[in-house]
């Protein structure tokens, strides 16, 4: 999923990580969540000049809504309910949770609705939306 974010953001992404899995995927999720919203905080700088705001992305018979705002402060809204736990071995209560953790680090209002009746396509739907919202909000729009 993280691979998607990249790919639909127009970045590249290597990412390293040693988590604590023996016990559960919670603390593995949220830290690669907050060094991501770091790393990309950093890179932006002081988005001077930056679209700032941007997405819409339907996938078979799920859609997702991603609204962003790179305005430096955090806040998550997610409405969406997987008809299953898991996706591979990501527990779906993660994924809400990875995005919290990518707008606090990031100082981003993000908003994601997503709908639909496959659960991966669901979670895939929000990692590239997020991605292409992503790239659209820091096309550089002007100074």
């Amino acid at each position: 999923m993280l691979e998607q974010i990249a790919r639909h953001g127009g970045s590249s992404l290597t990412l390293s990580c040693d988590g604590d899995l023996q016990v559960d995927e919670h603390h593995t999720v949220e830290d690669v969540a907050l060094a991501l919203g770091e790393a990309l905080r950093t890179a932006l700088g002081d988005k001077r000049g930056i679209g700032r705001f941007g997405f819409l992305l339907p996938m078979d018979e799920t859609e997702a809504q991603i609204s962003l705002d790179l305005s430096g402060r955090a806040y998550l809204v997610f409405d969406g309910t997987f008809p299953r736990q898991e996706v591979g071995q990501l527990p779906t209560e993660l994924v809400p949770h990875f995005f919290r953790s990518v707008a606090d680090s990031l100082g981003a209002n993000l908003h994601i609705a997503v709908r639909g009746d496959n659960t991966h396509h669901m979670g895939e739907a929000c990692f590239k939306g997020f991605g292409r919202t992503l790239r659209q909000a820091i096309v550089r729009a002007g100074s």
